[in-house]
């Protein structure tokens, strides 16, 4: 009764009626692989929850202090403030490790989500007119991302994010004519530098999350305004979608998705150990963490560095030093591939209809096959990323593991893109070859 009258009130004054009504009756697709957009969607409201949790506790400052408190093996050690909150969060305040390790499970199924969304929107070609926009959204939800999980883990202030941090500063440093520059405008010159610490949380907590926040509700916003995509079927065509209303039956299942995410990243924040920094250390200039690894999403970008063969080029009077090549300029060329993909695959195909039905992968083998090679490219850098944990869990030298990667990072992609590629014309063949029988079959019947 409260409600009614609550929900009567707000009407008579803002006119809510109508737009909840059809808001109510929004109809969703039914099929599973489109709640990994729900996925990344609780997975960013759990790391806003555990993050806010986290702020009230974290000291942003590069100040030297000295430790006093629960861990023993760290006392009276000097090391940063912001390490040293770390530290106190863990072990004094209660329910703190439960939420570090709650916030670190949830930006890493963040990051998977996204990449899990993005791969079905490009496997089913969902990027097509008139979604072109909605997927570079994704992309940048996607870049902006991984941008706020280096800041997050590189904040501590432990012996792995100052070597991550170090690794950043020399990356900026690549960069020609305006490097020194940005190392000064986003980590407050040579690191580590008082600034640093502070810059990177003020980004990772207000300016980015912000960011993320406003995709996400431009993505929700464009959803809504325009048909959602159905997998082929019945009474699907591009004028029509088949599925669940948001009221009651859909609104019942992402609710119960969200508690059971929940649960989920709250066992394995309880149960399974992420970024032990009491081990780590304090971060020291001239310490190295033996097998340090960047979290899975960068470890591709630390692979390509390790690839890449020791090459400085000398361009109209400037240096161009081997980092830019793998770290620069390959992220850039990645992304900037992910933005151009829709518009280059309309140029090529002459494609400029509206569609809302998708195309399942083996209907399209070219990009499939594309797409499974990239993935597979990317998968390879990755390993190469930990060639020193590989080395040393199989015995074998790092020089031979290095030496065995550089040629699997080309042969590798184009044997998957040639063997996708024909499994898609073989299904697609089969298929074929199956309704003619079929069609055959009736004509005799007749």
């Amino acid at each position: 009764m409260i409600v009614r009258w609550i929900a009567r009130w707000l009407d008579r004054r803002l006119h809510l009626a109508k737009p909840a009504r059809q808001l109510l009756r929004h109809v969703f697709p039914d099929h599973w692989s489109f709640m990994l957009g729900e996925i990344a969607l609780y997975s960013f409201v759990i790391l806003v929850m555990t993050g806010t949790f986290l702020a009230m506790f974290f000291h942003a400052s590069s100040e030297t202090v000295v430790y006093h408190g629960s861990y023993k093996a760290l006392e009276g050690v000097q090391m940063s403030a912001a390490y040293k909150s770390m530290l106190h969060i863990t072990f004094d305040v209660p329910a703190g490790l439960l939420m570090r390790q709650m916030h670190h499970w949830a930006a890493d199924i963040f990051l998977a989500a996204i990449v899990a969304h993005l791969a079905r929107i490009f496997f089913t070609a969902a990027y097509r007119r008139p979604r072109e926009i909605n997927w570079m959204i994704g992309v940048t939800l996607l870049l902006s991302a991984l941008c706020n999980g280096y800041f997050g883990y590189s904040i501590a202030g432990d012996l792995l994010s100052g070597g991550g941090m170090r690794i950043a500063y020399a990356i900026l440093l690549s960069v020609p004519v305006i490097g020194r520059w940005l190392a000064y405008i986003s980590l407050g010159g040579d690191v580590p530098a008082e600034p640093t610490i502070s810059r990177m949380y003020a980004l990772h907590i207000f300016v980015v999350p912000a960011v993320i926040a406003l995709l996400i509700a431009a993505h929700l916003v464009i959803i809504f305004r325009q048909l959602h995509t159905n997998y082929p079927g019945p009474r699907r065509t591009d004028h029509t979608i088949v599925g669940s209303r948001l009221w009651p039956s859909y609104a019942a299942k992402s609710i119960g998705l969200f508690f059971l995410l929940f649960a989920v990243v709250a066992a394995l924040g309880g149960f399974v150990q992420i970024d032990p920094v009491w081990v780590y250390g304090p971060f020291n200039p001239s310490a190295i963490l033996p097998g340090a690894q960047p979290d899975w999403y960068l470890g591709w970008v630390e692979g390509a560095m390790r690839l890449f063969p020791g090459v400085n080029v000398h361009l109209a009077g400037w240096l161009i030093p081997e980092l830019f090549f793998p770290a620069v300029l390959l992220p850039l060329l990645v992304f900037a591939g992910l933005y151009a993909y829709p518009f280059m695959e309309q140029l090529f195909s002459f494609d400029f209809e509206v569609h809302n039905v998708l195309r399942l992968p083996y209907q399209q083998p070219f990009n499939t096959a594309f797409g499974c090679a990239v993935l597979v490219f990317l998968l390879v850098l990755l390993f190469a990323g930990g060639d020193d944990v590989i080395a040393v869990a199989t015995g074998s030298s790092v020089v031979t593991i290095r030496a065995i990667l550089r040629i699997l990072v080309f042969v590798v992609p184009v044997v998957t893109a040639v063997l996708v590629y024909t499994l898609c014309l073989w299904r697609r063949r089969t298929l074929v070859g199956a309704q003619v029988s079929e069609d055959e079959v009736v004509q005799e019947q007749h």
